[in-house]
């Protein structure tokens, strides 16, 4: 059974999550830990529950979602998970955060490859990869059936839905990767998004003013 944590991480309140097992071992997805005490607080959450975090994913690149990329990377011997459209993306984060007055070290060490269908497991527990582009040009999501949740990133969010002005983004592929990747999952799915509260399938296919 996945337990599920958020940290709201950065000036740009992004939401990094933590995921663990009852074995203990942990997953971490979208570190954004910007500064030391956010790092710290990452850090020291892991330890006082006793995880051991095996894997890093991550939904996209963009800069606000691996300000602690390296960080992790190296605190706990890693190697990031991405869609290969995503390369890019992470090799020009650190440009990104300069032009945004975000300066960090980026992270630039061995990558691993994930893609649309690709199951992720953790002993008994797993994560589908839901390719779902139109905000960057890999990203994924990772969905569990069994509890009934989504790690969506910044394609869905409760009431609205990613950018699409950035490089990279187009409104029409984003909103069918919503309507193809996520609105075919069940209503009472949560949804946990990169930025803002949690949300389900069915509010958002009720009520967001994107896709009604």
């Amino acid at each position: 059974m996945w337990h599920i944590h958020q940290f709201t991480f950065s000036p740009i309140a992004e939401n990094t999550y933590l995921l663990w097992n009852d074995n203990n071992d942990a997953v971490i997805i979208d570190p954004g830990c910007y500064d030391n005490y956010e790092k710290e607080a990452l850090k020291d959450f892991i330890e006082n529950k006793g995880l051991l975090p095996k894997l890093l994913l991550n939904t996209h690149c963009h800069l606000d979602h691996v300000f602690g990329e390296k960080f992790v990377a190296d605190t706990w011997a890693l190697v990031p998970h991405i869609h290969t459209n995503e390369q890019q993306v992470l090799r020009l984060a650190d440009a990104a955060g300069k032009m945004w007055g975000m300066p960090f070290e980026n992270y630039s060490g061995p990558l691993n490859f994930i893609g649309d269908g690709d199951l992720i497991n953790l002993g008994s527990d797993e994560l589908k990869v839901l390719y779902a582009p139109g905000h960057s040009p890999g990203h994924v999501c990772f969905y569990n059936a069994s509890q009934g949740f989504v790690i969506g990133g910044d394609v869905l969010f409760n009431g609205s839905i990613g950018r699409t002005d950035l490089p990279g983004g187009n409104f029409d592929v984003l909103i069918n990767s919503i309507r193809t990747q996520l609105f075919t999952l069940p209503d009472e799915t949560k949804v946990y998004s990169g930025h803002g509260p949690v949300t389900t399938i069915g509010k958002e296919k009720m009520s967001n003013p994107f896709l009604v």
